[in-house]
């Protein structure tokens, strides 16, 4: 038997991207993207059955059962397990290679009865989408058949069992690559579904979770907050199958791709369940909300139809008491600090968030910036928090971070849980001006180093002398977790040429963070006008006596940090020298013209 195809992380995402491109021009992101990322799931179990398959049949034969005997054992579903399923045989991939027509309809028969023999496992994800679909494909019975065949054929030529894949998480990073595009392509839409991976990372840096913990986000969408916390615990030492990982999602469609996520990315116990986070809660006990070490979650910012209410037929407007009514007599008692806006429902999901988090566990959300000065109901709420001393830091982000929106928005890490040092106070920095972030035509992203100073910063507690510190064993700690890839890579490289790929590819991942590190260096030593240093116009932690009785509660980060520089301090005597030199060479210059004038009689 020869030795199965190895493929790497770019490789895979270059043929992964080439499915959509079969699809473009036919339907838009938004659409087809659901269908790539179920052909893609698909496979995958394809190829994983197929080689437990032969590890069943080979198993059998060595104990002494003949061939036939053994190939029947494999037909028995409960042989499979472990990250494998079993898969009958009108959903295999070669199979459905031979189907001369009506490949759509055929298709969407094989995800039913994958769905049917594993309904525990992947009850009503496989069947998000519908492939026999005329109108979505082309428009005629032929073009659709057409489209089906390159993208079978398409997916047939691409490996996606265990043993092809150069580093197991490798699937998982290309299913997010995939998302990430289509995320860009659908523009505004693509916002409720994805966060930028970078805003992400630094979110579960600055919550630093850990084996053993219970986390959940209650406004999932793909589940790439979630993964980012498992993949956290796995780069650091931990094991990610001690961890608990569970969310919710309101969008049918991008649960299930939450759902495959999980899955691709090897977290099988994960559970995203499908529903209305303030409506209607899943994770709850006997009447009870369940509780987590670690929230985290970027909510659809003021969201107007958070409370569930419906609008006046006649007049098509919410009231307002009707809202309040129902939501004093919420049953998980969530908003007793204060009943959100009506057409707000950026506090319904913080106070839920802070409602689920256990007495030692944290939060980590992004939110805009109206959260952190807005009047009314909103006012209150951010009073009733900080007064029980639960706010640890307020980060404020660049502008066009986010897919579909250009506003600017925050991070805020609440802590029931705070060190000793941190209590009464909060940590504000402000990292949205220019040059802490990398500018791009459509949309800004944060960059290594814009991540390692905001992480440093806080772990630091915005202290000059423990800074450098922090910088230093934030990237040491990335850098073990790329060297701890790069050896399970290198492991499962068959030859020179794979593995000076893989060397290749970590060593200019190192360099990336060696670059962030000089730079973060560089500006913490920066000099500035004025004599203060680049840590003081960039962050500022500050007393709760000083947010009560000088800013009334308000939040807003230009109040406590100030990045402008002072106005150069004039030079009052070294001003003067220069006005008399001045004054001088202006009073010479009066005389030559008067003397010139002078001589061509034009004075007397």
């Amino acid at each position: 038997m020869s030795a199965p195809k190895i493929i790497t992380r770019e490789e895979l995402d270059r043929l992964l991207w080439g499915a959509a491109d079969i699809l473009r021009g036919t339907t838009d992101a938004a659409d087809f993207k659901n269908h790539i990322l179920s052909l893609l799931f698909l496979k995958r179990l394809n190829d994983v059955f197929l080689e437990r398959r032969q590890e069943i049949i080979d198993e059998y034969v060595k104990s002494g059962k003949p061939e036939d005997q053994a190939t029947e054992f494999a037909e028995d579903p409960d042989e499979y397990g472990r990250g494998s399923y079993y898969i009958p045989l009108k959903a295999r991939w070669a199979e459905l290679m031979k189907i001369p027509e009506n490949r759509a309809e055929e298709i969407d028969i094989a995800l039913q009865a994958v769905e049917d023999e594993n309904g525990d496992i992947f009850n009503g994800i496989l069947t998000s989408v519908r492939f026999n679909d005329e109108r979505r494909f082309g428009g005629n019975a032929k073009d659709l058949d057409a489209f089906m065949q390159r993208l079978l054929t398409h997916f047939a030529n691409i490996p996606l069992g265990n043993h092809n894949l150069i580093d197991p998480d490798i699937l998982g990073e290309s299913y997010e690559y995939l998302i990430d595009r289509f995320a860009d392509g659908a523009g505004k839409k693509g916002g409720e579904y994805r966060t930028p991976p970078m805003v992400v990372r630094t979110i579960v840096e600055l919550l630093r979770p850990q084996e053993g913990m219970r986390i959940h986000d209650p406004t999932c969408g793909t589940g790439g907050m979630l993964i980012g916390c498992g993949r956290y615990v796995e780069d650091h030492g931990g094991n990610p199958k001690n961890i608990t990982l569970t969310g919710q999602e309101k969008n049918y469609s991008t649960w299930a791709i939450a759902k495959f996520n999980m899955l691709l990315h090897n977290f099988p116990d994960g559970k995203v369940e499908l529903g209305d986070t303030i409506v209607s809660p899943k994770f709850e006990e006997g009447g009870a909300l369940q509780s987590f070490d670690r929230i985290i979650a970027n909510p659809p910012f003021s969201l107007r139809e958070w409370h569930g209410v419906e609008a006046d037929q006649d007049t098509g407007k919410v009231d307002s008491k009707k809202v309040k009514e129902r939501w004093q007599n919420d049953s998980f008692r969530r908003f007793h600090r204060g009943i959100p806006p009506t057409t707000k429902g950026d506090t319904a999901f913080l106070q839920h968030m802070i409602e689920v988090c256990n007495d030692r566990g944290m939060v980590g959300v992004v939110l805009p910036h109206g959260v952190l000065f807005r009047g009314g109901a909103e006012a209150a709420v951010r009073k009733a928090l900080l007064q029980e001393d639960l706010f640890e830091a307020v980060i404020g982000l660049p502008e066009k971070l986010f897919y579909g929106t250009g506003i600017p928005a925050s991070i805020l890490i609440l802590n029931k849980n705070k060190p000793t040092e941190r209590e009464k106070h909060v940590l504000f920095i402000d990292a949205s001006a220019e040059g802490f972030y990398h500018e791009g035509k459509n949309r800004n992203s944060l960059r290594w180093e814009d991540i390692l100073r905001i992480v440093s910063v806080f772990n630091a507690w915005a202290k000059p002398d423990r800074l450098p510190e922090a910088v230093e064993q934030l990237s040491q700690s990335w850098i073990d977790g790329y060297e701890q890839h790069r050896n399970i890579q290198l492991e499962r490289s068959p030859n020179n040429e794979l593995r000076e790929l893989v060397n290749n590819r970590f060593d200019n991942e190192l360099v990336k963070v060696q670059e962030a590190q000089k730079v973060v260096k560089e500006w913490f030593q920066a000099d500035h006008p004025g004599g203060r240093t680049s840590l003081e116009k960039f962050a500022n932690v500050v007393p709760l006596a000083e947010i009560e009785q000088e800013n009334d509660f308000n939040l807003n980060i230009s109040r406590y940090v100030d990045t402008s520089d002072p106005p150069p301090q004039l030079d009052v005597k070294a001003e003067l020298k220069k006005l008399r030199k001045l004054e001088e060479k202006r009073d010479t210059a009066e005389q030559q013209m008067n003397q010139l004038l002078a001589e061509l009689g034009y004075e007397e």
